[in-house]
């Protein structure tokens, strides 16, 4: 058997072989083209990302040079405005200024927004001194309130209620034994009148005494016996006799009118000693009672107390005849008036509580006992806490009940008792006008051991620490003596706020009040005058006097460009320098000059590199200080004109002294913000010449 076989070309399939994909007529001559293509867009695919971003970079590379040639960019400084940009500012919490962080957000503790840190602002401001930032303010909530320069009147409130007045009190009560037969006031609250009967006693006792007394008289003037010491005992039986009709409780004219009747009576009338109301009813009619039972009470309302209860610091503050207003619950809208009449020597351990006591006038009974009051207690006081009451000045007083007051001396209506100078009690003599004090809200004094400060707000944003001294706290007010001005703004609220920020600057604080006290002393004496002595200046001549006539003149220049407002050149800064160089080393110049030349020389080194700000206080103001007093030391021999020494209170840090040819002010120190702020001081001029180079 012979087998057929083919040839077949490679790649071909068996067209025969199930497996073996169908290939249509053609498809072999297409199949390289598709294949080259996928690798080429493979490849683009790879070199494309590459390709944009070396695009970008060149481009980028390419703008940055552009900007630089323009000069919109620096190269020499572009990392470092860059890096400045992107620094995250600080923040801190206006409540917790303890919370700082980079950037904005909420204080992890309270959970308000976070402001920018005023902590870098302190460059601008003294040692005493903190600036606030307006969004600090609104959210810390800080007020202020203005000095003021008033009288002060103090106020001690308080509530008490009204009581009977002691001192006019009765209590009727029988001086026999025996039953009531009548009660003429039958019952509580009844007026009686002085010398109304209220009681009519039945009493065996009592007409027994009659009897014995009308025998004793009758035997007195019966009796014939010659004998004088018989007779003075029958007297004396009469006199004992009478005198027990007295204690038993008989008034005077009802023993005279049984002496004039001559018939005794088994019966007594009770009558009350002193008007007023009855208060209360002790027994009833028919009721057998023994000497000495009470029968009733009366009192006089014509005069009530009010009690009170103070604290004692409150009572220390009080006096004999303090003015007093009340306003009872039961009668609102009506004030009464009336004044301390008492306050208690020791302090009721139980209650701590000192009790005083308050005399009203009751004429129309409209005051009740047991009613509850009210009460203000005006304290008339000065800046050192003197009292004054012009309505007792130069006054008397009843020393029992202080609402009578009269012009001259007398007695009291009331009691009786002599009245009294008000000057026993610590008021004036002569009527004076209460003087006024400097008060500030209580809030705005911080106190810390025995110091107090507050912060007074200089300029908008701009709180200083001030210490105060204090004189009296009041419950809504504080009394200042030393350290404030009127007009001044102070921090009435916000203060601790204010006082966090000067603890985070390092400056005095609440925490140490005494270093505040310190500066502030010590930026008083920098806030006066420089002291010089004037009297005689030292001549010197030959080249040494003449350089330092060129000092004061190129000082002059310096000044008036200054008070222009222009940065000193740098001719006349340098020329500064070497003179003082120049002339600290000369033999004619004195030492105590020679130093003052050698202060110049240091604060002039730099005085033209410095901006207008930092050349007038940092540079410019120790050179015046120098130049100063060394103006009343020596001068040169042809410079016979005086120069004037000018002081500005306005400098921030104080001394605000410099020297000027003529009186004529020119502020160097704030040019024409405030060119004429200031004073003459004095004249120095050449004076009286002493020896050359005497010291």
């Amino acid at each position: 058997m012979v087998r057929a076989t083919s040839t077949k070309e490679p790649g071909e399939g068996d067209r025969n072989d199930p497996g073996a994909p169908a290939v249509a007529p053609g498809a072999a001559s297409t199949a390289a083209p598709t294949a080259a293509r996928r690798s080429l867009r493979g490849w683009l695919s790879v070199l494309v990302t590459p390709l944009i971003y070396l695009v970008v970079g060149a481009t980028l590379v390419f703008g940055i040079g552009l900007a630089q040639r323009l000069g919109w960019i620096s190269s020499g400084t572009a990392g470092s405005s860059v890096s400045s940009e992107t620094e995250p500012e600080v923040h801190t919490c206006p409540m917790h200024p303890q919370i700082r962080q980079p950037g904005p957000g909420r204080c992890p503790i309270c959970g308000m927004p976070l402001v920018p840190a005023a902590a870098s602002e302190g460059s601008e401001l003294d040692e005493l001194s903190v600036r606030i930032e307006p969004a600090q303010r609104r959210l810390a909530n800080i007020e202020t309130a203005t000095v003021e320069l008033k009288p002060v009147q103090a106020r001690i409130q308080t509530v008490g209620s009204i009581a009977i007045d002691e001192s006019r009190m009765a209590t009727i009560a029988s001086y026999i034994d025996g039953r009531l037969e009548r009660l003429f006031a039958d019952y509580t609250g009844v007026s009686v009148a002085k010398g109304d009967h209220l009681a009519v006693v039945y009493s065996p006792e009592l007409y027994t005494a009659q009897i014995e007394y009308l025998e004793s008289r009758a035997t007195l003037a019966a009796s014939s016996s010659t004998l004088e010491a018989v007779r003075q005992a029958q007297q004396k039986l009469a006199v004992g006799a009478r005198r027990k009709l007295v204690e038993l409780g008989m008034q005077e004219d009802q023993i005279l009118e049984l002496e004039t009747s001559n018939q005794a009576r088994s019966r007594l009338t009770i009558y009350t000693p002193i008007g007023g109301t009855v208060i209360n009813k002790l027994a009833v009619e028919g009721k057998y009672i023994r000497a000495g039972d009470p029968i009733y009470q009366v009192a006089d309302l014509s005069t009530v107390w009010l009690m009170l209860e103070l604290y004692p610091e409150d009572a220390a503050r009080i006096r004999f005849g303090q003015r007093v207003e009340s306003h009872l619950t039961s009668l609102p809208g009506e004030v009464f008036h009336g004044r301390v009449a008492f306050i208690a020597p020791t302090v009721n351990e139980k209650k701590r509580s000192v009790a005083v006591r308050v005399e009203f006038l009751n004429e129309f009974g409209r005051l009740r006992p047991g009613d509850y009051a009210d009460a203000t207690i005006f304290l008339p006081i000065g800046q050192q806490g003197e009292v004054y009451d012009e309505e007792l000045a130069g006054k008397w007083i009843s020393p029992m009940h202080p609402q009578i007051i009269r012009d001259q001396s007398g007695a009291c209506p009331i009691c009786g008792m002599d009245l009294v100078p008000t000057s026993r009690y610590g008021y004036s003599n002569e009527p004076v006008a209460q003087p006024p004090s400097l008060v500030v809200p209580r809030s705005a004094v911080l106190l810390a051991g025995n110091n107090s400060v507050v912060y007074v707000e200089e300029e908008p944003g701009r709180f200083e620490i001030r210490p105060v001294t204090l004189g009296p706290i009041l419950r809504e007010q504080a009394i200042i003596i030393d350290g404030l001005q009127e007009g001044e703004a102070v921090a009435t609220a916000g203060n601790f706020l204010i006082d966090s920020q000067m603890q985070l600057a390092g400056k005095p604080s609440l925490i140490d009040p005494s270093l505040a006290v310190a500066r502030m002393q010590e930026s008083k004496q920098r806030n006066v005058p420089l002291l010089v002595d004037s009297e005689s200046v030292a001549v010197i001549g030959g080249d040494a006097g003449l350089q330092l006539e060129a000092l004061f003149q190129t000082y002059f220049r310096i000044q008036n460009n200054l008070a222009r407002d222009q940065r000193p050149s740098e001719q006349d800064s340098t020329e500064l320098h070497q003179l003082a160089e120049a002339l600290a080393d000369r033999p004619e110049i004195p030492g105590s000059a020679g130093s003052l030349l050698s202060d110049i020389v240091t604060a002039s080194e730099h005085l033209h590199h410095l901006e207008l700000k930092e050349a007038r206080h940092d540079a410019f103001r120790p050179i015046s200080h120098a130049v100063v007093q060394l103006a009343a030391l020596v001068r040169g021999t042809t410079d016979d004109k005086p120069y004037y020494q000018m002081f500005c209170p306005m400098v921030k840090g104080g001394a605000g002294d410099w020297l000027q040819s003529d009186n004529r002010l020119q502020n160097p120190y704030w040019g024409a913000q405030m060119l004429e702020c200031g004073d003459v001081v004095r004249e120095l001029g050449p004076g009286k010449v002493r020896p050359e180079g005497d010291e």
